[in-house]
C-alpha cells in the first residue's frame, strides 16, 4: 500500500495531480482544496495517500493533511459515497467544517458539494455522527478536551451518552460557563443540554 508520495509536481489539474517520484508519474486524485495548496508545477509537494484496489483499477487520492485522509475514509465508509463523492465534499467543507456539519447534523451544510443531495448528505450525517467522537468536532475545547472538560464528557459517556454527543455538549456548557468551569456544573450543564 502506498501511504504518501513525496516528489516533485509534475502536473495539476481541476480534480488531480501527477507526482513525479524518481521518475515515475503518479496520477493523484486529490480535492481542490488539496490541489490548491500543493504549491507550483515543478514545485516539490508531499500528499498523503489513500490506495483504493479494485477489480478494474487502482486509484491513488491525495490528501495535504492526515486529518483531510482520515475524514475520506469516514466519507466512503458511507453507502453511496465513492472516492469521487468524498473530494467533492472535502473541496466544499474543511475537517472543522465538515466536523461541525455532521456534528450539528447539518445536512444542508454537507448538501453544497457537486453530487450530494439532500438523502445522501443526510445519510453521511446520520451515519458519522456516532463514528465523529474522537475527531475535531471545531468548537473550542472539543477536539482534544482538557481537564474538568476531559472529566465530564468521560462521565457523560459512561453514562451511556454517544461521544460526539458528549463532547458537544461539554463545549456548549464550557462556553456557557467559562473557562474556571468544574467538573460538577459542567456536567449538570451538559446533561440539560442533551436532555432538552
Amino acid at each position: 500500500m502506498i501511504a504518501r508520495l513525496t516528489g516533485l509536481l509534475a502536473e495539476s489539474a481541476a480534480d488531480h495531480a501527477v507526482i513525479d517520484v524518481g521518475g515515475v508519474g503518479y496520477l493523484v486524485q486529490a480535492s481542490t482544496r488539496t490541489l490548491s495548496v500543493s504549491g507550483p508545477v515543478g514545485g516539490s509537494v508531499m500528499l498523503f495517500i489513500e490506495m483504493q484496489v479494485r477489480e478494474d483499477a487502482m486509484t491513488l487520492f491525495g490528501f495535504g493533511s492526515a486529518g483531510e485522509r482520515d475524514w475520506f475514509r469516514l466519507l466512503t465508509g458511507v453507502q453511496g459515497v465513492g472516492g469521487r463523492v468524498a473530494l467533492s465534499i472535502l473541496s466544499v467543507l474543511d475537517a472543522d467544517e465538515l466536523a461541525k456539519a455532521v456534528a450539528g447534523g447539518d445536512a444542508a451544510m454537507v448538501s453544497r458539494a457537486n453530487g450530494v443531495g439532500p438523502k445522501l448528505a443526510g445519510r453521511i450525517v446520520n451515519e458519522l455522527k456516532d463514528k465523529v467522537g474522537g475527531i475535531a468536532i471545531g468548537a473550542p475545547g472539543v477536539a482534544s478536551p482538557k481537564g474538568a472538560a476531559s472529566d465530564a464528557v468521560s462521565a457523560l459517556i459512561n453514562l451511556g451518552f454517544r461521544p460526539a454527543e458528549a463532547n458537544i455538549a461539554v463545549a456548549v456548557a464550557g462556553d456557557e460557563l467559562g473557562a474556571g468551569a468544574t467538573l460538577d456544573a459542567l456536567v449538570r450543564v451538559a446533561l440539560k443540554r442533551i436532555v432538552a
